[in-house]
């Protein structure tokens, strides 16, 4: 974009780019993101968008807060991230898992009975990862790769792996850059 201001031409810099960080669980995903954020911003924004389930979850959470510093801004979503203005903003959203899951779960019922379910599920993501990202931002986002395990023999847990799995596929398709953990060290895929 192009601004003429008199004798003076300026040119606005968009900050728009998408960055997915994938791998298995305990990967290092997010130390790996929350360091990459750290890089592009002082004050980098922090979009947790965990429910917390149990005890033992919450110490997870406990455990990620304790390792950011005062500098992040700290945001709780569990669906609708385009509700949260973060123009101009580098913004780490973690993860893309538990995202999905609350739209799985958000109808316990059809989740477990509607094999077609999973289908308004990846329509509900796609389209808010849209909204969400047509902000003008710098957009980190963590997300597992769960399907490269083997095949489960729980129907339920196949369809959320399989729309994980989409879902993934999707936000990679639509990413600047993506990186896939191993071991803690960083592969670059895209």
């Amino acid at each position: 974009m192009t601004v003429w201001l008199g004798i003076f031409t300026i040119f606005a810099i968009s900050m728009r780019k998408v960055i997915l960080i994938t791998g298995g669980e305990r990967s290092g995903k997010s130390a790996y993101a929350e360091k990459l954020a750290l890089t592009l911003t002082e004050r980098p924004v922090y979009l947790a968008t965990a429910r917390v389930w149990d005890d033992e979850f919450r110490e997870r959470v406990r455990q990620h807060q304790l390792r950011r510093g005062p500098e992040w801004t700290n945001i709780e979503e569990e669906l609708k991230l385009s509700h949260h203005d973060v123009s101009g903003r580098v913004v780490l959203i973690d993860c893309v898992t538990l995202w999905c899951t609350n739209y799985f779960y958000r109808d316990q019922q059809r989740a477990e009975q509607d094999p077609a379910w999973v289908g308004q599920c990846l329509n509900d993501v796609k389209a808010e990862f849209d909204r969400f990202t047509a902000q003008d931002a710098t957009f980190i986002f963590v997300t597992n790769e769960i399907g490269m395990g083997g095949v489960s023999v729980n129907a339920l847990q196949r369809r959320f792996t399989d729309l994980q799995g989409w879902v993934n596929q999707y936000i990679a398709s639509k990413a600047d850059e993506v990186t896939l953990m191993v071991s803690g060290i960083p592969v670059k895929i895209k």
